[in-house]
């Protein structure tokens, strides 16, 4: 396995520059959820060259590959990278920035879809020097509900051949290029989208006897959802935050509704429809006191996400082999979500992050913010680290 692990490592650095091009011409290019035509056509091309048989169109224009080492039905794996942008103005300004107004690869799926692609490169041109087969997804729809990874289960992803496991990586920016993280166990949270529309009455500011001001129905409800659910020790990790308020009046015009819109984030399935029931009924005793409505919809989204525990250990091992004790780190739980979810909850998985950040070079900025970068020489790291440990699940 030393004379294996060293030949990638020389192919994922001999391949460096090439990862960075498909990176920079995918970030230039970005297209959001669902709408990746000209992301999916470039994909296929690049696995053309490469020779890997592929499958394109499920959920439109996601990607299925198949590398069938010597004997090919003895286990398989799935690796797995999203392809889709955000709705965010870029404000870098690079020779690779954005073309497209108002759409963003601010999340680091180009760098997750460069990566995979240069994984399996790698393991297509060492597909005699190990046994099963490894599934490449390449999924759309990230970071829309209800998530690309629903709709390819839906469709078969999973099957034909079933993986027995399933890896993932994602960008983390807050930790240095070279090192990788992981956590055993639940990791990150499920979450699901608010959307509250409180009735009054409207009228003239003035003539406070005439109207019912929904502003102030919703000001209580915000009270006391965040009296109930964040004050208060939960049965499992939670938050419930509202980003969204609009309220049509002006300074003297009360209007008829509010609408308010935010997010609930949980580590329980059963607690987390407890607590829908909870929240609606809260919505509609505050409004019901001050004689107005509240009609409130919750729409699930993604389920939380577990990491199998022997698959993580197995993986956070061979990543202490491949890149050295001192690059692998042990990740804290994160009320973030992920629609990898959806595969944890089917078959044994292993989501873990890979360090994209540079504080001498100053790239420093979040995940989803309009400066968002990443050190290029993390590439190397993650598209080598994951073909490796594709090989190594495969001969555990």
């Amino acid at each position: 396995m030393l004379e294996l692990k060293q030949k990638i490592q020389l192919l994922a650095k001999q391949y460096l520059s090439e990862t960075i091009e498909i990176r920079r011409h995918l970030h230039a290019n970005p297209e959001l959820s669902f709408q990746e035509y000209s992301t999916s056509d470039y994909i296929a091309s690049q696995l053309k060259k490469y020779s890997i048989p592929f499958e394109q169109g499920m959920v439109k224009t996601g990607i299925v590959g198949l590398i069938e080492g010597r004997n090919p039905t003895k286990k398989t794996i799935a690796l797995r990278a999203d392809i889709d942008a955000l709705p965010i103005t870029e404000s870098n300004t690079c020779e690779y920035s954005s073309k497209n107004v108002g759409i963003m690869h601010a999340c680091g799926h180009d760098a997750h879809t460069a990566s995979l692609l240069t994984s399996a490169r790698i393991l297509y041109e060492l597909k005699n020097e190990f046994e099963g087969t490894i599934k490449l997804i390449f999924q759309p729809g990230e970071e829309k509900l209800p998530g690309g990874a629903s709709l390819m289960i839906k469709e078969g992803v999973l099957e034909n051949p079933r993986p027995q496991a399933i890896l993932g990586q994602h960008v983390y920016p807050i930790m240095e290029a070279g090192k990788v993280g992981f956590k055993s166990g639940m990791y990150m949270a499920s979450t699901d989208e608010l959307y509250l529309n409180v009735k009054g009455k409207g009228g003239h500011a003035a003539l406070p006897k005439d109207y019912i001001n929904p502003l102030m129905i919703a000001s209580d409800i915000l009270m006391e959802l965040n009296k109930e659910f964040m004050l208060k020790e939960q049965k499992a990790p939670t938050v419930l935050a509202f980003g969204k308020i609009i309220g049509n009046g002006a300074t003297n015009v009360i209007p008829d509704e509010v609408k308010l819109e935010g997010t609930f984030r949980t580590m329980d399935e059963t607690w987390r429809l407890e607590a829908h029931t909870k929240m609606k009924n809260i919505a509609t005793q505050v409004a019901l006191k001050h004689s107005g409505i509240a009609d409130f919809r919750i729409e699930l989204g993604y389920p939380f996400l577990v990491n199998d525990e022997h698959k993580t250990i197995s993986a956070r091992t061979a990543a202490e082999n491949y890149l050295g004790k001192e690059n692998v780190e042990e990740l804290p739980m994160r009320m973030t979500a992920e629609d990898f979810a959806f595969y944890s909850q089917q078959v044994p998985a292993c989501f873990y992050r890979l360090g994209t950040g540079n504080k001498e070079k100053g790239i420093t900025s979040g995940l989803h913010t309009s400066t968002f970068e990443i050190d290029e020489r993390a590439l190397e790291t993650g598209s080598g680290l994951m073909a490796w440990l594709a090989i190594n699940e495969l001969s555990v």
